[in-house]
């Protein structure tokens, strides 16, 4: 099977919103099993975050044009945050980095801005033709530093890989180690090395979609981040068909969705 857009993009706004509700607790103080609203952003069920959003403006950019314009993107992105496109119904999160980078019009590049907020946005790049400096690019619309920006070309790497039906654990570098490690030492927080690497845990250690985004969204702390991140992924592995269907039928906005898929 050969992976595709819509696989991939379903797989990150089903798992994003699966861990809306959960944003910001502590990990073992809850138990998510299934698609339930409310919580930390008073949402209700099935509505995708600032992950999915900043995703759908890069896949409706590169829909429109056929090829990667970071400035495009960029207003797409202050579309997003000053008037709420590509929302259901309205921004209700985004990360600090993203408002700082929007509102003085560059990308944050000290060494404390390494927030997930690009890595978060990019696994769709792996279905466009982006070269690795194009994905580096996009990511320092916001996130310029070479820790970001370095971690969203890996993980465009290992998503191609994926999409070519290889294995996880044949298509991540060092999957033995990481897949080892105990889940006391994956860590959860917005750090965008901590996402990146917890994604894969969860996608390494799982042997199915919904438990690969279950499995993130109970490390805790950024539930929503960590979960579109192996949502993403796990799409990709999967496909959109292995995702619950009372997950799907509950996934709000799915028309916002479809209009930016290529």
């Amino acid at each position: 099977m050969t992976a595709t857009l819509r696989d991939c993009i379903l797989g990150q706004a089903v798992a994003d919103a699966l861990g809306v509700p959960y944003e910001f607790r502590a990990r073992d103080t809850f138990s998510c099993t299934d698609m339930v609203g409310f919580g930390s952003h008073h949402q209700p069920a099935g509505t995708w975050s600032d992950d999915t959003s900043m995703a759908l403006c890069i896949c409706d950019s590169f829909r429109e044009l056929g090829h990667i314009d970071t400035e495009d993107i960029r207003q797409r992105f202050v579309r997003w945050y000053r008037e709420g496109a590509y929302t259901v119904d309205g921004l209700f999160d985004i990360g600090g980095a993203c408002a700082r980078a929007l509102d003085q019009g560059y990308g944050c590049a000290g060494e404390w801005d390494n927030g997930n907020g690009s890595l978060m946005r990019t696994v769709p790049l792996a279905f466009t033709d982006a070269t690795d400096d194009e994905v580096r690019a996009v990511s320092a619309i916001t996130h310029a530093h070479p820790t970001s920006t370095g971690l969203c070309v890996s993980l465009v790497h290992i998503a191609r890989t994926l999409a070519r039906g290889v294995a996880p654990c044949d298509a991540i570098p060092d999957a033995g180690v990481l897949a080892a490690r105990p889940r006391a030492e994956v860590r959860s927080s917005g750090f965008v090395r901590d996402t990146f690497e917890a994604a894969l845990w969860c996608l390494l250690t799982t042997s199915t979609y919904a438990d690969c985004v279950r499995a993130a969204v109970n490390l805790g702390d950024d539930t929503d981040t960590t979960a579109a991140v192996a949502g993403a992924l796990a799409g990709i592995v999967y496909g959109a068909n292995a995702i619950p269907a009372r997950w799907l039928a509950a996934l709000r906005g799915r028309d916002v969705i479809e209009a930016c898929l290529f």
